[in-house]
């Protein structure tokens, strides 16, 4: 298989941006992981690496400082579209996400846009329905204690 082309398509606002610069480290038929480094770099963190959980409709991010310290886990809620004769995956942003800081604290944002995006027909029912059943996969993950599992798959390969 060659060099998989990455794109992030985001609704609000709408654009689809190919990742080029995003280092993939590692791919399977189940996750993906790259190492990047901001677009537009924030005065909080510079880079990070993310892991596209390719079953499960979440990509798993870890958002580091310019120091190099964690800042947070950030989880988008995602689909996945894989066009294999092109070798392209677009990974569309279903707005829902969750921040998981390092002291354990939770935040769950976006949802405001969620909605917005359901009212002005920018996402389909099926998108909206699958956003919220991922979301609370996500939920149920981050309580049960299975999130570790999820944050161990991605330390493991982002070292690569």
């Amino acid at each position: 298989m060659g060099q998989i082309e990455l794109y992030r398509k985001r609704l609000i606002p709408d654009q689809n941006i190919a990742l080029r610069d995003d280092d993939i480290v590692f791919v399977d038929d189940n996750i993906l992981v790259t190492r990047w480094k901001t677009l537009k770099p924030k005065k909080d963190f510079d880079h990070g690496s993310s892991c596209y959980f390719l079953g499960s409709g979440i990509k798993l991010n870890k958002f580091y400082r310019p120091t190099g310290d964690l800042l947070y886990w950030y989880c988008d809620i995602v689909d996945y579209d894989f066009d294999k004769d092109a070798n392209k995956l677009t990974v569309t942003d279903l707005l829902a996400d969750v921040i998981v800081h390092p002291d354990g604290r939770l935040q769950v944002i976006d949802l405001d846009e969620l909605s917005d995006a359901g009212r002005q027909h920018l996402i389909t029912q099926s998108q909206l329905c699958n956003a919220l059943d991922r979301l609370d996969f996500l939920l149920k993950c981050i309580y049960s204690g299975d999130f570790d599992e999820m944050k161990e798959t991605l330390n493991k390969y982002e070292k690569l």
